[in-house]
């Protein structure tokens, strides 16, 4: 296992110990509901366990840039590597959307979290990445290799920078949210943007690909124009 593999292996144990440390602050809420307070910013407060897991969430971000970057530098890009890659990135990003469906559901001991994710937000974002996987493994089975796109780029930045947005509570937002209709947030009309480009790029991809669905049609990779370190960010 070289390094960037085993960069990738460590953020999943990593997501995974966040993701059962959050389950259990949910299952004994009255235990820690004392030893959690806000932080006071602008008109809005952050939950410390949300302040953390913000930092954590940055931490994947950045060892995610580094171990793709490291692996493609060095020639180091294996079968493994492009298994875990793609379970590692899944893993943090659908977990805290389903997560910040509801946070005073999944996180009862969180009284001053004002911005949730909307359930068929969520739904488009999964769906996308569900259509997309199957695409590519189609394609992977006639030898054709799916290039990633400008779109499918800003999806993921995107995505990733609303969640961050949602997990500090609309801050710096929140500043600035007194002055919109009750109940509006910035931070949602970010999350909105990202879905829509989320939508738009599975679209693309479907319609740019769409020869992978022609029956006994059968491609080989120097037709795709593409390399497999090309295709990571879909």
């Amino acid at each position: 296992m070289n390094t960037p593999t085993k960069l990738t292996f460590s953020r999943i144990i990593i997501i995974i110990a966040m993701v059962i440390a959050l389950f259990v602050l949910s299952v004994i809420p009255d235990f820690v509901d004392p030893y959690i307070p806000g932080i006071k910013e602008g008109y809005g407060e952050i939950d410390l366990v949300f302040l953390v897991i913000f930092v954590v969430f940055i931490a994947a971000c950045i060892t995610d840039t580094i171990d793709g970057h490291m692996a493609r530098k060095r020639d180091l890009i294996t079968d493994l590597g492009k298994f875990l890659d793609p379970v590692a990135d899944k893993l943090l990003i659908d977990s805290l959307l389903i997560f910040l469906i509801s946070p005073s559901l999944f996180a009862s001991y969180n009284t001053v979290q004002v911005i949730s994710i909307n359930v068929f937000i969520v739904i488009i974002f999964i769906a996308r990445d569900i259509a997309v996987e199957s695409l590519r493994f189609i394609a992977a089975s006639k030898n054709v290799v799916i290039a990633a796109n400008w779109w499918g780029k800003a999806k993921t930045v995107l995505e990733m920078v609303a969640i961050g947005f949602v997990l500090l509570n609309g801050w710096p937002f929140s500043y600035f949210d007194s002055g919109w209709p009750k109940g509006l947030h910035i931070t949602d009309f970010i999350v909105y943007i990202a879905a829509a480009v989320s939508l738009i790029s599975g679209i693309i991809y479907i319609v740019q690909n769409r020869q992978v669905f022609m029956k006994g049609d059968k491609h080989d990779e120097g037709n795709s124009g593409a390399t497999p370190e090309e295709s990571k960010e879909v």
